[in-house]
């Protein structure tokens, strides 16, 4: 078992069976963290303990398949090769309040958003929470800079993940883990509406950013399969809840697809829906363009004019910066065009 699969209470419990005292655990959890790939190197533990532990548990970081740099802004797109050869990606970006990743919580997605890369060749499989920390680990290591903020953006669905990612959550967080504050995390979703439930249950200030992309449910229900299920006023509703509970405030997420979702009486509707609401904030993305998809971002005049909209209706708006546009930034890009070399190399 890869040893970053367990959280910090886990290895308690294992250090207890052997009959060693619970702070063994602190002090191994403290190497894992420095990025430390051998238990041998661990010398403040005995070395029949560092034995039992590496007959128990192998240490996994994944390997770096790809790299790229964007001569921008120096945002970093990983693509990282799993134990099994499984394929996710990463990408670390720089601001003036510190580095963040965005990680990939699975590998491919099942939830099928018609504009999204990730969703291509459907979910390949779940990750587990070390695979997840991982991410940030190898990250860390490459580029020899702590990393700050972690955003649950990449491929996949979090809260399709529940359990793996709340193991993340927990040893992102830990004094004795990546010691990173739980409010300078970001779990996003499509809106899994028991899953939100239980995520505000966990007694964790993480942020939660909610993928809305449109103002009603009959256009939702034409680029997001969820909103088959799932209606905008019930989402909206359990977000407020989560709100409510935790005291952080939810980021609708609203990808600006060109002559899809973008005109002014999609901003208008939008604004109906959210205007004064101090408990929520609207992050405005312009769409990312992906080769096998049809959409198309709007210009520049189309953003900013929705934008106004929101503004002067009291929505609390921000468009995103956009990072990495020379290398494709966007999850799910860089791992799909790797695949098909990969079965177009294994055809020769």
């Amino acid at each position: 078992m890869n040893i970053f699969d367990l959280t910090i209470e886990d290895m308690i419990d294992y250090m207890k069976r052997l009959g060693e005292p619970s702070f063994r655990a602190s002090q191994l959890y403290k190497w894992l963290y420095s990025g430390v790939e051998s238990f041998s190197c661990m010398t403040d533990l005995s070395k029949s303990l560092r034995e039992q532990v590496d007959k128990d548990f192998y240490i996994y970081i994944p390997k770096i398949e790809k790299k790229l740099v964007s001569k921008i802004d120096g945002t970093v797109k990983y693509l990282f090769a799993m134990h099994d050869n499984t394929l996710i990606e990463s990408v670390v970006m720089r601001y003036q309040y510190g580095v963040t990743i965005c990680v990939s919580s699975q590998a491919g997605c099942r939830m099928g958003c018609a504009f999204c890369a990730s969703t291509l060749n459907g979910l390949e499989r779940n990750l587990t929470a070390g695979e997840i920390m991982g991410q940030i680990i190898k990250a860390q290591i490459d580029i020899g800079e702590r990393i700050s903020n972690v955003v649950m953006m990449g491929s996949g669905e979090p809260l399709d993940n529940f359990d793996n990612t709340i193991k993340f959550l927990k040893n992102a967080v830990s004094p004795n883990g990546m010691k990173i504050g739980a409010r300078h995390i970001t779990v996003s979703t499509c809106g899994i509406l028991d899953k939100i439930d239980k995520l505000s249950e966990c007694n964790m200030q993480v942020n939660l950013s909610v993928s809305l992309h449109a103002p009603s449910d009959e256009l939702r229900k034409t680029i997001m399969p969820i909103a088959k299920t799932v209606k905008i006023d019930e989402l909206v509703n359990k977000c407020r809840d989560f709100f409510n509970k935790t005291g952080r405030r939810v980021t609708f997420e609203y990808a600006l697809i060109g002559g899809v979702n973008d005109s002014t009486s999609y901003a208008i509707e939008l604004a109906k829906l959210l205007s004064g609401a101090e408990d929520f904030h609207v992050n405005l993305i312009p769409i990312n363009e992906v080769s096998e998809r049809n959409f198309q971002k709007g210009s520049k005049e189309r953003i900013g004019k929705f934008m106004s909209i929101l503004q002067k209706n009291n929505v609390n708006v921000t468009l995103r910066r956009e990072m990495g546009a020379d290398i494709n930034a966007a999850c799910g890009q860089l791992r799909n065009s790797e695949r098909e070399n990969i079965v177009e190399r294994s055809n020769l």
